[in-house]
């Protein structure tokens, strides 16, 4: 077991003794969160993770700080409905400075139901099944409506470099980055964004990057559109639809979910 989940594992201990009485307790807000996307296809940053089936994405979070300094950690997954498709159950943490910075690290594992992925516990370097990722993210404000985020790998089943003779390098240490546009209207909100990778895999040496990139460029342009459909004065549910275009891979894609 990791330092991630140990930490999870002990927030979420210590969150059941507060020394508050049941009455107290059932009028305070709870500090956790839940809900579920229902995805039509799981896109992530350009590259279809999920196959041709939709995807089930369960979110669970604990939040605790203030709103100078709020902090969160939680588990999110993604498991396709249909067939043996790419599978997902990440651990993340993140701590928001007045809700303009965002610092985040996230624990991703990849696991399968067919016998054939590697031991949760294993964190060997070559074997491991996890990759860590850390990143930093300008949320934007009222006056300033665009966001900025850099991500990168730091260690784990990150794509490989490919020595000169043929044998396995360290990790690329992939690293995205992506600006995004946010406007909300009346009925609805927009999203634009754009983002790509910065690392330049070697063609010679037979090197694909982490996000299945021969070299550094754009992956991931698109829209989102996103609204509440109120379905009874005390019940709305969210709906967003997805124009994503990867030209890297001359791939696009258009997305439908739904939250719960």
């Amino acid at each position: 077991m990791n330092k991630t989940t140990l930490l999870l594992i002990a927030v979420l201990c210590f969150s059941g003794f507060t020394g508050k009485s049941q009455d107290s307790v059932a009028t305070k807000k709870s500090p956790f969160s839940l809900n579920a996307d229902v995805m039509s296809r799981y896109i992530w940053r350009g590259v279809n993770l999920g196959g041709n089936t939709p995807s089930i994405q369960p979110t669970l979070k604990y939040n605790f700080g203030s709103t100078k300094h709020a902090f969160s950690i939680g588990a999110w997954g993604a498991y396709s409905i249909g067939g043996n498709q790419f599978q997902e159950c990440d651990l993340t943490f993140s701590y928001t400075f007045k809700e303009m910075f965002t610092f985040g690290f996230t624990d991703y594992f990849f696991p399968a139901d067919d016998g054939t992925s590697v031991k949760y516990g294993n964190y060997k370097d070559k074997e491991t099944g996890h990759l860590y990722e850390g990143t930093l993210t300008f949320n934007g404000t009222d006056k300033i409506p665009f966001t900025l985020m850099y991500a990168m790998n730091v260690y784990g089943c990150d794509a490989r470099k490919i020595n000169a003779d043929g044998t396995d390098g360290g990790i690329f240490m992939s690293k995205y980055v992506e600006l995004g546009y946010k406007k909300n209207f009346d009925d609805m909100a927009l999203t634009v964004f754009v983002g790509g990778t910065l690392d330049n895999p070697n063609r010679d040496r037979g090197e694909i990057g982490f996000y299945g990139n021969r070299s550094n460029g754009i992956i991931n342009v698109g829209c989102k559109l996103s609204k509440d459909i109120k379905i009874t004065d005390k019940f709305s549910l969210p709906i967003q639809t997805q124009l994503i275009v990867n030209p890297e891979q001359e791939r696009i894609y258009m997305v439908f979910g739904l939250s719960l």
